[in-house]
């Protein structure tokens, strides 16, 4: 998107310009979340994979936006998002 801008060719007597507009690709799951099983006081990781790197992504929980803490933590590296739950309890479900 960042290349968007309008080029020109100078050959000193004479320029050329031509516009060029960069559309963005859609951002879509190659890799969905996974339905996890834990067990209480462990930790359980949810993993997706995007089409995109460096897409920002909001993790939720419900209707809640998660922010990262003791409890939650945000990991992305290229097009994969983490989200890591420590200390899991049955309200975490």
């Amino acid at each position: 998107k960042s290349d968007s801008d309008t080029y020109s060719c100078d050959i000193g007597d004479a320029q050329s310009r031509a516009k060029l507009t960069v559309q963005e690709t859609a951002v879509l799951f190659k890799q969905e979340l996974q339905n996890e099983e834990a067990r209480e006081g462990k930790q359980v990781r949810l993993t997706c994979e995007l089409s995109k790197p460096g897409t920002p992504v909001k993790w939720m929980k419900g209707d809640t936006v998660l922010c990262a803490s003791e409890k939650y933590e945000f990991k992305q590296h290229g097009t994969v998002a983490e989200l890591i739950i420590r200390d899991v309890k049955s309200v975490d479900a």
